[in-house]
């Protein structure tokens, strides 16, 4: 037996993974919820926009996944070894960069830091440099055109050098304190391979390329006339980035003795570079030429890649176009929502409509899957922690439409549900507009798993059949078949993902009735997504609310 360890770090917590490579069957899992701050996330009830994390606690999650999985692995299958382990996967969220020093410690892990929010990792959701964001399109469109070509033509809060850029801005002693700033997803496998200095540690494709417009056509990061011209020491900085990104097929490193000794692994077994938990989502999901995969969780991810060997537009409105960043020898497309799980639960969790029984997600499921499309007479905007795709502005917030004195919880409940479809719809079509040929749409992650309502207003509201990966832990299991990639078991990724991967059995397919009226809400969808999401657009909102009315008169005659 080969067996290979997907590490998967998402927003709340780690998740390990033990994969038999052979056949993709799982033998062990483990997850660990992050204990610093509120559900792992470090928050300042004054600002928002911040969202910081605790490297402390990927630490001792990985201690505590990996011996726990492969503790559920020798009970599942008596002939289990961790010796049989041939390589350990990582994928995190990001951007999420951390400051760290000479050495490569995060300066969250030394004593006079430890209180500084500034000084831990800033995790992906955090929108603090949403000024500095926009100082760097508007640099960037100016002086380098090129930079925002290859990512969507806007530069966002949720990435790399507006994080940066805000700390040099607001903490001057957290960023002359820092040597360098790393992402998670290329961090935490230098740890574990003891690569975390600077000197020999590798940046990987996907952070760099997506988050950091970084790209071969200029030499990689952007130069340091550029990022100096933002700031004189952000150009300082360019010299500690290096010159070289790595793709998934290629190792970090290997296990350090100290650290086989920890987990209870093999020393010397390959490491493979690191990648964003989307990324490898949709490699656990079996993405290919054609197949669109959506990871749905707090956020969104869609993903898909196109052959390097064509020519692919540029497309707008996108979080980029990266040779390499899902699977090799392919481009890597990436779009998403800012919001989708997150906003289910500030409608439950901090409305509380109802108490929390009455007001739960079950319940609330429940109910609204009992109305037709179109009954409840609302509309929402998807937009309550900004727009990813396809406006890329986090300045824009949510919003609902059609509310009268007699408007249910379940109501709005199921409003927020259209409206992460039809953003998802929008996602699609900007696609599709640019030449990316969709012909399926897989969907993985808790959502997806679980609540079929959304997964039926999904395909309903975009008219496609709804598929769902196999696994339950796509994102782990994309990070172990990368493993199984670098430690020999299988020769690339096309036979990884034949033999670990696949696609459920259940599938849900458009309803012809539901997707007309569908068609018609998307419409007025479309009028507030582009009357409050782009500048100069005229407000011509006329007319939206008695619609609904009039969709809401006909569902319920």
């Amino acid at each position: 037996m080969k067996c290979a360890i997907g590490l998967d770090y998402g927003t709340n917590s780690v998740r390990c993974l033990i994969v038999d490579t052979e056949n993709g069957r799982e033998l062990g899992t483990c997850v660990y919820e992050y204990p610093t701050g509120e559900a792992g996330i470090i928050l300042d009830p004054a600002d928002h926009n911040l969202a910081r994390q605790n490297p402390a606690d990927y630490l001792e999650g990985a201690e505590v996944t990996i011996a726990g999985a492969i503790a559920q692995a020798r009970r599942a299958e008596p002939g289990f070894d961790p010796r049989d382990i041939v390589g350990i996967g990582v994928d995190t969220t990001g951007s999420t960069p951390l400051p760290v020093d000479r050495h490569g410690v995060p300066l969250a892990l030394l004593g006079a830091f430890k209180s500084n929010p500034n000084a831990h990792a800033w995790l992906w959701k955090d929108h603090t440099g949403h000024a500095e964001a926009a100082e760097i399109t508007d640099l960037a469109r100016r002086e380098r055109p090129q930079y925002l070509a290859k990512c969507g033509g806007t530069y966002s809060s949720e990435w790399f050098f507006s994080k940066i850029l805000h700390c040099r801005r607001t903490d001057p002693e957290v960023f002359d304190a820092a040597y360098t700033w790393v992402e998670h997803a290329d961090w935490l496998p230098a740890v574990l391979t003891g690569t975390e200095s600077p000197d020999k540690l590798r940046r990987c494709r996907c952070a760099a390329g997506h988050k950091a417009m970084c790209n071969s056509a200029w030499g990689g990061y952007p130069d340091s006339a550029f990022l100096g011209g933002l700031d004189p020491k952000l150009g300082a900085l360019r010299r500690t980035l290096g010159e070289q990104t790595y793709a998934v097929d290629q190792p970090a490193g290997r296990l350090t003795p100290a650290w086989a000794g920890k987990l209870g692994l093999p020393a010397g077994i390959p490491v493979a570079m690191g990648a964003f938990d989307a990324h490898l989502g949709a490699v656990g999901s079996g993405i290919r030429r054609g197949v669109l995969v959506k990871i749905i969780g707090t956020s969104t991810c869609d993903m898909v890649v196109a052959p390097n060997d064509a020519t692919l537009a540029d497309v707008p409105g996108i979080c980029g176009i990266v040779d390499g960043s899902i699977l090799p020898g392919y481009f890597g497309l990436e779009a998403g929502q800012s919001a989708v799980g997150d906003i289910f639960n500030w409608f439950v969790n901090y409305l509380q409509p109802g108490g929390k029984e009455a007001g739960s997600h079950s319940t609330l499921t429940e109910k609204a899957a009992r109305l037709k499309p179109g009954q409840s007479g609302l509309l929402a905007l998807d937009w309550n922690n900004g727009n990813r795709t396809i406006l890329v502005d986090q300045r824009l917030t949510g919003l609902l439409v059609g509310q009268t004195l007699h408007t249910r919880p379940e109501e709005i409940y199921r409003a927020l549900v259209e409206a992460t479809a039809f953003g998802a719809l929008t996602i699609i079509n900007r696609f599709e507009e640019y030449g990316v040929k969709i012909d399926q749409v897989v969907n993985c992650g808790g959502i997806a798993e679980k609540n079929a309502m959304l997964m039926q207003i999904y395909a309903d509201v975009t008219g496609r059949e709804m598929k769902i990966s196999r696994s339950a832990q796509t994102c782990a299991l994309g990070s172990a078949v990368a493993a199984a990639v670098v430690g020999g078991a299988h020769g690339d990724f096309a036979a990884a993902q034949a033999a670990m991967c696949g696609i459920k059995e259940t599938t849900f397919k458009p309803i012809a009735a539901h997707h007309k009226v569908y068609q018609k809400l998307y419409k007025l969808y479309r009028r507030l997504h582009d009357g409050f999401g782009l500048p100069g657009k005229v407000l011509a909102m006329g007319g939206v609310m008695k619609e609904l009315l009039q969709i809401k008169e006909k569902a319920n005659a």
